[in-house]
Order: structure tokens, then C-alpha cells, then sequence
């Protein structure tokens, strides 16, 4: 059953392909995948309740239709105790199977192949039911799991087995068994939360036993011509986590279990080293795989921030991996294969990796969605169908809300005019994508130029629109943001006070030390800006390991190392208003990273701060009933924004029907995500 990787040559018929690696079919010895491109795994939250299986399927039949060789679903439990949380996705009986029907369906309709991944959280499971290799609790979950008893691993084999049996009846084409990112299978091979003294735990080899065993059983129940994925935890990113040669000999027991491919997973939850946010380098942790393509024959595949056809063929042709994986990127762009295919990278709606619709909401129990691409997971609810009533329509603003607006619109068949005083299209998404770690926010600008080119949007940048011009147009969308909010502490008037706007956009180059008014999401940006001085370690991968302290070798154990963070470039201070822990607001799943950046760099971070006003000396301020100067050069302000409609006025006395979008709407911390969304329903309404 070894599977070859190979390249194909193109048909005689086909012309040259920009990615000839990405787009060879990968033989699998029993089947063959059309590409060399996998639709990773990726919780939406359609998964836990059959009556959303429909809308399930048309998400997942779009990336069919887009031309995925490979699809894996989010997870499901083979059983309650491995449910991520109560009435979680489970297939564990018959009945449950017949309803993936419509799933398997929908994409094979397409041509293109799926997996159910099998997912048993173990000590991460949000219930009192959960179990685990020994009775450790997990440092993010306040529930302490039941250990196993030899019985209760048996039992649990003998579900992966039988969940892979009935995903077969439902029309899968294999599983993936979830062995990494410290889920249950994890647990037991590693050393750091397995401390069994039975045949299940000890040594390398009989930690492994349960996953090897889980592999065999499922080969077993499901034939020779069945997918097995096996999704194994490379580097973990924890302390005392598995040392290379333990990875090696797991490879290996998995190889042998009868498992078909083998795909990268990377760092556990409870790890304290980001994988997969926005700051994390593209295709960083490609290099693990390749250090185990000599030890196995098994296809691997590579997985982690990558987002771009020339990345993925990169690390293709280089013989790192076989497949490379991509979960975000297809929720971003359900075309993207398709695009890369036709030699049309500038067309694809990249990822940004900003985790603010996709993994903050599954962990915040919403269903995922996409801040660049609102469609994803309303396939069903949300879509730009033709109008038949074709209107002319203004809109004012290109930032992200006038952007997604006035494209959608125009996709539609309405005449639209998109005006922005600026010299280039953008709004607030020009000062972002300066952010050291934001630099992906120059795609999504890169892909709305596109978009406007393509649906034939009539751009007039340079032009401060007022309501004499606006008068021949049916409709006019005010997309024109917001405004930053003033503040009234003494000495707000001070040469040393400036605007967050000054200062990323050049027009102001802070001193060495620096208070910050504001710790919201700008606060920390700006805060960002100043310590690295441009210097951004994301783009430099070894850089960026050595601040986070990552082995860039993947030797040591659970690939650590010593962290050295290049000292900061400036003295900063942020200051809130409010008690508490500045940053508690920011994203479920990057707020951390954010603290841990600043705090690397000494940021003093205070909460509670009473502002006592600007002097020539510095600002001086209150904490806890103790006044203190602080001896800066600079004051950032980042105390919020208004909306700014000073166009609503002379709009309506025109009669015209107006919409407000973004932030002219609602000033709330530059929501992208709301912005966009915002202003996609609105053009799907015109």
C-alpha cells in the first residue's frame, strides 16, 4: 500500500502549469488524488448538530467545486467521554452515519475525495465526562479528567474502530485519526501526561501501542482501499515533550499500523509558542517534515500558515512534503485551488491568519466564518445572486466596508462608484498591514484591487465626495469610518501629544519613550510598532524562533529552546482607564500572543490609570492612589474613534435611500470582521 509520490507530466493537450508540483496527481496505490492539495481539518461548529449538515455540505462542496484533491472534516468524538463538548460532533451509531450521506454526497458530486477526522479530546474536553491517559488536568481546562482503566482503553480503541466503520457506510472515503495538538492519542505518547505503569504506558514502544492499535483496528474494520490519515505531532512545543528519535520510532509504529498518509501536526493548545496566527512566518514549520521524509515512505504532509500557491509549490519542489495542508485559506477562498490552477494568484482572497471569525468563534461557541470572506459557513443564507433591477450606486469610502461593498454590489450587475478622498484604496487596513506581524494585511488590499479591476467598479480615488455630486445615483453607502476620539486631561494639548494616526502613518516619529493612552487592539498594534522599530521577526523565520524560542532544528525535546528576543527598539508604556488586565478584550485565541510580544519587550502594561495631564517633564499619572511621572518624550492617544458622518446631513436632503457601514455605522475598535460582513449582507440586499 505505499503510495508514490511522483510527478506526472502534464496531458499533451494541458498547457504548462505555474505549479507543476502542487497540481501532480498523488497515487495513493489503491486511488489517486486529482492534486497534491489537502483541505485540513477545521471545527466549524456545522458538525455538532445533524440538522446543519446541509449547510455543512454546501460549505464543504464549494471547495470541492474549487477543485480540492483531498477534504478532512472538523472533528468528531467516537464516543461521549471524547466529546470536545457536550453534544459535540460523535459518530458512534448507524443513524448517525446515514445523515453524513449529504456531506459525502455533495463532494463527490464535485469529484473530489473527503475524510471524517476522528477527534477524542481527552483531558481538553469541555465536560465532567472527560478521560485521559493518567488523571493529570490540562492548564486551560478547569475540568480534571478520569484516568483509563485498561478496560476503558480497550473500549475506546474498539469506538475509533467502529467511528471509522460506520464513516465508511457514510460515504467517507477514510479518517483521519487526530494523533497531535495534545488531544487524547497524544496524551498517551507522551511522556508528559502519560504516567501509566500498565502495557499502555512506559517506554516509547508502549506509549505508542494506543495509536498503533487504534490504526491496525481501523485498517481492520475498513479494508485495504481506505484512507487512514494519521495526524502526528511532530513538534509539540511543551515542555518535556517527545525527543526526535520518539517521534521518528512513531512515525514509523504508525507506517506499519497500516496508516496511508501521514500529516504534520503542530504544538499542543496549552503550548505557550504561537502556530498559527498571523505573526507566525509563513510555511515556518515545513522544515520538521522535511527532517522526517528519510524515515518514512508513507506521503507526509506539511501544514501551518501556509497561504499562496508559490509557498505551497516551494515546498513541494523542494521535497519537504507531499501534500501541504491548508485549512483557513480554503474558508477564505472556497476557489483558491481553482485560481492556482489557472495561473491566477492575484485573484485568490488570501488568508490573513487573523483567527477573528474562524478560531475565535469556535471557541466562543459561534459558528466560524472568514473576516475576508463572510460566505464561509452561510453558504446557505448568504450569496450574490444577479439583480435584476440594476441601480446606480455610490459608495463613499474604500476601506474595507466600501471595498467589500462596492465589489459585491457590482458583481451583482449594479453600476457602482466608489469615491475616497485618499490616494490609495485601503482606510485604516493601510495603517494595519504597517504593524510588524500584520504584513498579510497588504493581500487582502492586494485581492480588493483585483476585485474592483474585475467587476468593473468605477474607482475615484483623490476625491472627497459631497452631496452635490452624489445626486444622480439610485442608492449612496457612506463607508466612511470613523474618526479618533478625542481626549480632555490636562495638557492634551501638548507638543507630545499625538494621534495613533500620526504615528503610523510617518508623519510622527515617537522618541524613545512613549505612554500609550488606550490598551484596546490599536494601543497594542502601536505598541507593536514602536518596540520593533520595523524590524518585524515575522518575516524572518529564524528570528522569529529565536524570540519565541523555538529549536530551528526540531531536536530538542518538544522542539524548545531558550528564547532571545531582540531588545526593544523603544520605552512603552500603555495605559487603560479601566481596572484589570489591559488586553483582556483582544481575540480569544491571539490576545495572549499579543501580551506575551509586549511583555518580551518590557512593556509596562497598567490598568486602572487615572491621567493627571502632560507636562514638559512627561505625563503624570495615578495607579492604585500612587502619583507617578513618567518621563516620556511622547503621549500616543488610542482612546477610541466615533463615526464619522459629516455626509449624513447633505445625503438626506437629497431623498436618496442612505446605508451606513463599518465604522460609519459603529466605531468599535476598527471591527473588520463586523465592517466587512456588515457591508457584504447589505450589497446582497441592493
Amino acid at each position: 500500500m505505499t503510495a508514490t509520490s511522483r510527478i506526472m507530466p502534464p496531458a499533451a493537450n494541458d498547457p504548462p502549469s505555474p505549479y507543476p508540483h502542487l497540481f501532480s496527481p498523488l497515487d495513493l496505490g489503491f486511488t489517486t488524488l486529482s492534486n497534491r492539495v489537502l483541505m485540513g481539518s477545521m471545527h466549524t461548529g456545522l458538525e455538532d448538530r445533524a440538522r446543519d449538515f446541509p449547510k455543512l455540505a454546501a460549505y464543504f462542496a464549494e471547495r470541492a467545486a474549487g477543485g480540492v484533491g483531498l477534504i478532512v472534516t472538523g472533528g468528531f468524538s467516537p464516543n461521549v467521554e471524547g466529546w470536545l463538548k457536550p453534544f459535540a460532533g460523535k459518530l458512534g451509531w448507524s443513524w448517525e452515519a446515514r445523515k453524513h450521506r449529504q456531506v459525502t454526497d455533495a463532494v463527490h458530486g464535485h469529484g473530489a475525495r473527503i475524510c471524517l477526522q476522528l477527534l477524542h479530546a481527552g483531558r481538553y474536553a469541555y465536560h465532567p465526562l472527560s478521560v485521559a491517559p493518567s488523571r493529570i488536568k490540562a492548564p486551560i481546562n478547569p475540568f480534571t479528567p478520569r484516568m483509563l482503566s485498561a478496560r476503558g482503553v480497550e473500549r475506546t480503541i474498539d469506538a475509533f474502530a467502529t467511528a471509522a466503520r460506520l464513516a465508511r457506510d457514510g460515504g467517507y472515503d477514510g479518517v483521519e485519526v487526530m494523533g497531535s495538538e495534545g488531544y487524547l492519542i497524544n496524551q498517551f505518547l507522551s511522556a508528559r501526561t502519560n504516567r501509566r505503569k500498565d502495557r499502555w504506558g512506559g517506554d516509547t514502544t508502549q506509549r505508542t501501542r494506543f495509536a498503533t492499535e487504534i490504526v491496525r483496528r481501523v485498517r481492520e474494520a475498513c479494508g485495504p482501499d481506505f484512507i487512514i490519515i494519521y495526524r502526528l505531532s511532530m513538534l509539540e512545543l511543551v515542555p518535556d515533550g517527545s525527543s526526535w528519535s520518539e517521534i521518528v520510532a512513531q512515525a514509523k509504529a504508525i507506517e506499519a499500523a497500516g496508516a496511508t498518509i501521514i500529516n504534520t501536526g503542530i504544538g499542543w493548545h496549552e503550548a505557550r509558542v504561537p502556530t498559527i496566527a498571523t505573526s507566525v512566518p509563513r510555511a515556518a514549520f515545513t522544515g520538521v517534515t522535511a527532517k522526517l521524509k528519510p524515515h518514512v515512505s508513507l506521503p507526509l504532509v506539511a501544514t501551518n500558515r501556509i497561504n499562496m500557491p508559490d509557498v505551497a509549490e516551494h515546498i513541494l519542489a523542494e521535497g519537504h512534503a507531499d501534500m501541504v495542508s491548508m485549512a483557513r485559506p480554503l474558508l477564505a477562498d472556497p476557489q483558491w485551488v481553482a485560481k492556482a490552477r489557472a495561473g491566477k494568484p492575484h485573484a485568490i482572497n488570501t488568508c490573513i491568519a487573523c483567527n477573528q471569525a474562524c478560531l475565535d468563534h469556535v471557541f466562543e461557541n459561534k459558528r466560524a466564518s472568514c473576516l475576508v470572506n463572510p460566505r464561509a459557513c452561510a453558504e446557505t443564507e448568504l450569496n450574490y445572486t444577479p439583480t435584476a433591477t440594476p441601480k446606480r450606486i455610490a459608495v463613499i469610502g474604500a476601506g474595507t466596508a466600501g471595498l467589500m461593498c462596492s465589489t459585491v454590489a457590482a458583481e451583482r450587475g449594479h453600476h457602482v462608484s466608489l469615491f475616497d478622498a485618499a490616494e490609495e484604496i485601503g482606510g485604516q487596513f493601510n495603517l494595519a498591514k504597517t504593524i510588524p506581524g500584520k504584513e498579510e494585511f497588504h493581500e487582502t488590499l492586494r485581492w480588493f484591487g483585483h476585485r474592483i479591476e474585475d467587476t468593473g467598479v468605477e474607482l475615484r480615488l483623490s476625491t472627497a465626495a459631497d452631496a452635490e455630486m452624489l445626486q444622480g445615483f439610485d442608492e449612496i453607502v457612506l463607508a466612511t469610518g470613523v474618526v479618533p476620539r478625542s481626549v480632555d486631561f490636562p495638557g492634551h494639548d501638548h507638543a507630545k501629544v499625538v494621534s495613533y494616526l500620526d504615528v503610523l502613518s510617518g508623519r510622527v516619529v515617537p522618541g524613545r519613550r512613549v505612554a500609550i493612552v488606550g490598551a484596546g487592539g490599536i494601543g497594542f498594534d502601536v505598541a507593536e510598532f514602536l518596540v520593533h522599530a520595523g524590524q518585524s521577526p515575522s518575516l524572518d523565520p529564524r528570528q522569529w524562533m529565536q524570540e519565541w524560542g523555538v529549536d530551528a532544528n526540531f531536536h530538542s525535546p518538544g522542539g524548545l529552546a531558550p528564547s532571545h528576543p531582540h531588545a526593544a527598539a523603544r520605552e512603552v508604556w500603555l495605559l487603560q482607564r479601566t481596572e484589570g488586565r489591559p488586553g483582556a478584550r483582544l481575540g480569544k485565541t491571539t490576545g495572549w500572543i499579543h501580551r506575551a510580544t509586549l511583555k518580551q519587550k518590557q512593556v509596562k502594561m497598567l490598568g486602572g490609570v487615572e491621567y493627571l495631564g502632560v507636562e514638559n517633564d512627561g505625563f503624570r499619572i495615578r495607579v492604585q492612589g500612587m502619583e507617578q511621572l513618567l518621563p516620556v518624550d511622547h503621549v500616543v492617544v488610542c482612546a477610541g474613534q466615533e463615526p464619522n458622518r459629516r455626509l449624513v446631513e447633505g445625503v438626506q436632503a437629497l431623498g436618496k435611500p442612505i446605508h451606513l457601514v463599518g465604522g460609519a455605522d459603529v466605531a468599535a475598535e476598527l471591527d473588520a470582521k463586523r465592517a466587512i460582513a456588515q457591508a457584504a449582507r447589505l450589497a446582497a440586499t441592493l
